[in-house]
């Protein structure tokens, strides 16, 4: 008797079990105005490796990145990360007000083996079927998430201490035509590179103006191993026929181009050097 008791109590106690609970009542009504995508910068890397190698890292190590774009002779991209979720592909990072990018950013891997370490000791170049197909991606990605300009960044700009990708033969000036960044205005530089060869700013000008621009750089005045580093970056960048991290008229000239009000006249050196 107790036996036939037991048995519908089971037979009760396994049906609540197996309820689920009650879904929470969700009412799209009402939309909120004070709103933005997650999304502020987009992140360029190169591989440093052949496509097999990157997409066995980026898929199955700690390191990821939301799309790999492969050097086949027609480069397509490999989706690796939904937008909507975080990769870790900038680690330690910083530009501006902004430290750890990753949960704000997207990062593209570039299949690029970067610098070569033989006799020439050269960076390799990036086939312009990928820069054609890495445009067409950025417009796509700026249009979605409204990204700003000066917010596409390489993962140097980001990591100048340690990291040089995506390199000075990344093609940086074809995302400026392509209207996908900023870049600095020849005709200002050449006058303000005349002022600046007749008297450089000192270092602690360098210093702040590196930092305004976004890089994280303390101003020490003291040409130091941290600020070459941040110069090889910036001039890895835009002003890709010389990147030996030491400051001169040129550099001096863009940086002051890129950092001061776009109507703004050529400055004498003497002016704002504090």
């Amino acid at each position: 008797m107790l036996k036939k008791l037991l048995l519908p109590l089971t037979a009760a106690l396994l049906t609540g079990c197996a309820t689920a609970p009650p879904a929470a009542r969700l009412d799209n009504t009402y939309t909120a105005r004070s709103q933005s995508s997650r999304v502020k910068f987009v992140i360029l890397h190169y591989t440093v490796g052949n496509l097999p190698s990157a997409i066995k890292t980026l898929t199955e190590q700690v390191v990821s990145s939301h799309y790999l774009l492969t050097d086949e002779a027609e480069p397509k991209f490999y989706v690796l990360v939904d937008e909507s979720r975080q990769s870790n592909h900038a680690g330690l990072s910083s530009w501006k007000t902004f430290s750890n990018l990753n949960p704000a950013s997207i990062g593209i891997e570039i299949v690029n083996p970067g610098y070569t370490d033989n006799a020439r000791g050269a960076y390799a170049p990036f086939s312009q079927a990928q820069i054609d197909q890495l445009i067409l991606l950025l417009k796509d990605i700026v249009k979605r998430h409204q990204i700003a300009p000066q917010n596409i960044l390489g993962h140097a700009d980001i990591a100048p201490q340690r990291k040089q990708d995506p390199g000075p033969m990344f093609p940086w000036k074809q995302l400026a035509d392509a209207g996908l960044i900023t870049w600095p205005d020849a005709a200002q530089v050449a006058a303000q590179q005349a002022v600046f060869e007749t008297q450089m700013p000192d270092i602690m000008w360098i210093q702040k103006r590196l930092a305004q621009h976004g890089y994280a750089l303390a101003q020490t005045g003291v040409l130091d191993d941290a600020t070459r580093n941040v110069l090889f970056v910036f001039q890895s960048k835009y002003r890709q026929s010389k990147y030996d991290g030491e400051p001169d008229a040129e550099t001096a000239a863009i940086l002051d181009v890129l950092t001061r009000p776009q109507a703004a006249a050529p400055v004498a050196a003497t002016q704002e050097l504090h």
